[in-house]
């Protein structure tokens, strides 16, 4: 449903946002990134999500864990505690808290915490506490970027109109790797490192994409010249997937108007423009654009 469609249904189920009191004043905050508050309770957020990542990753290191043990274990429970208390703030002040812990940040908001949890029963687990870096998508949000969100959607949707025309690259690809792998396990032989087509195979692939890692190599003429033609080929194929795309996403390029942060009350979704009425996910009607933020450019 467009923005500036009709009204939703009247018995629709109320979603997200409360009505008033502490819970809406805890609302804008966590997830309106337009608001002063918002954003400085964002600008935090990230600046911890750093943090708890180089605590874990410099733990990871013997010679600091060595001498920095006792330190870097309390930082990070210190963490943990802070995102189990946002974690649970957020589902506290929406209507359906489970909606949102279902949802795609609800679900990364849990594995950011669970896996300290976890490690006091298996300590192998304490390595997954990098997740949490996936939560750093929020910058997005409080930078104002929002229209790069927008875009990453506008990509997807070209990926999936032209997933039949990579389809079928893909395939050209897949033959040519299987024929040139084949032909060079004839060519060059065992006594080459060619040992099997499969070995010839992970060659091609290797050269099309001009990865080229040199473990192994052609030493006859012929497979010299064969080589030569797959590199040919692999720069040339580059180029035809981004085209593919590129295509699609000109074709589907959003409006000019700027989306914002601004989150729909009933199914929480978010990016909607200044001039919008009503969510383009669930159709529910929106409040009035305010609190005196301008939209992103």
């Amino acid at each position: 449903m467009n923005a500036t469609s009709s009204a939703p249904a009247t018995d629709r189920q109320p979603l997200g946002k409360p009505e008033a009191g502490w819970r809406l004043r805890m609302y804008i905050v966590i997830f309106e990134a337009d608001t002063p508050a918002g954003r400085w309770f964002d600008l935090a957020l990230i600046g911890m999500i750093l943090a708890s990542v180089a605590v874990v990753v410099l733990d990871s290191m013997a010679e600091v864990h060595q001498r920095h043990a006792l330190l870097l274990g309390t930082l990070e429970w210190v963490f943990t505690l802070a995102f189990t208390a946002e974690y649970l703030a957020r589902l506290i002040c929406v209507r359906q808290p489970a909606r949102y812990a279902r949802s795609l940040f609800g679900v990364i908001d849990l594995l950011a915490v669970l896996p300290t949890y976890l490690a006091i029963l298996v300590p192998g687990l304490h390595a997954l506490i990098d997740v949490r870096v996936l939560r750093l998508l929020r910058m997005f949000r409080i930078l104002k970027l929002t229209e790069y969100v927008a875009e990453f959607g506008a990509l997807g949707q070209a990926l999936a109109a032209s997933r039949r025309k990579i389809l079928v690259f893909l395939s050209f690809v897949i033959l040519i790797v299987l024929v040139i792998g084949t032909l060079m396990y004839v060519v060059e032989g065992a006594e080459n490192g060619f040992t099997s087509i499969p070995v010839g195979i992970y060659w091609a692939i290797t050269t099309m994409t001009t990865v080229g890692f040199g473990d192994i190599t052609p030493k006859t003429d012929l497979g010299r010249i064969i080589a030569s033609v797959m590199m040919l080929i692999g720069w040339g194929t580059l180029a035809v997937p981004t085209g593919i795309v590129s295509a699609e996403f000109t074709a589907q390029r959003l409006p000019g108007s700027s989306p914002t942060t601004r989150t729909c009350h009933e199914c929480l979704t978010e990016g909607h423009t200044p001039a919008a009425r009503f969510c383009n996910a669930c159709g529910a009607a929106l409040p009035p654009w305010q609190s005196g933020a301008t939209p992103s450019t």
